[in-house]
């Protein structure tokens, strides 16, 4: 694994620059991907344990809810989109409820169905971590991957940074444009 304080120009080309590999175009892209998917996962553990107090896993639970304002999603549709066991999925979900940030209520017409959303508490603290988070994201991209992929995902990532690779202490520092943002709903 490369050390986070490298340069990019010190890392080994990207797996989708062209080259005479054996892999076609859309194997390479999709192991880019992957690597970028590790590098914001490995990156942001450490920051959503700090600000959110709650486990990657959990994280994204509150990232898919966070994209359902106030009507929730079923517990069958949340480990559908995220690819868990329904198993492991009840207890991230019992742990959240336990910290306040979820609920859990019957569907609306089907006594088998369980729907979850976010509590009030919970948007408050993706509020407030939204700016320290996004930078993760955008640095730990900005760190593997190569100019022309940066170019390719800026639309998808818009703060994504065209040089250096964020430091460790980045995720503290809150960038005043995304202060004046206005909140998710």
């Amino acid at each position: 694994m490369a050390d986070p304080e490298e340069h990019p120009s010190d890392l080994p080309q990207c797996p989708s620059m062209p080259g005479t590999g054996l892999l076609p175009p859309e194997l390479r892209a999709w192991m880019v991907l992957l690597a970028a998917t590790g590098a914001v996962e490995q990156r942001l553990r450490s920051v959503v344990k700090e600000r959110l107090d709650v486990s990657h896993d959990e994280f994204l639970i509150l990232c898919l809810l966070a994209e359902h304002p106030r009507e929730g999603l079923r517990m069958t549709r949340v480990a559908e989109l995220l690819g868990r066991p329904k198993t492991r999925l009840t207890y991230q979900i019992a742990c959240l409820q336990h910290a306040g940030l979820v609920i859990r209520r019957s569907a609306c017409g089907d006594k088998r169905g369980v729907e979850v959303a976010l509590t009030e508490k919970a948007r408050g603290l993706l509020r407030e971590a939204s700016g320290a988070l996004a930078e993760t994201v955008a640095g730990a991209l900005g760190h593997v991957m190569g100019p022309e992929q940066r170019a390719a995902v800026r639309g998808l990532v818009p703060g994504l940074h065209e040089a250096a690779p964020a430091t460790p202490d980045d995720h503290r520092q809150t960038p005043a444009h995304q202060e004046e943002a206005p909140a998710p709903g």
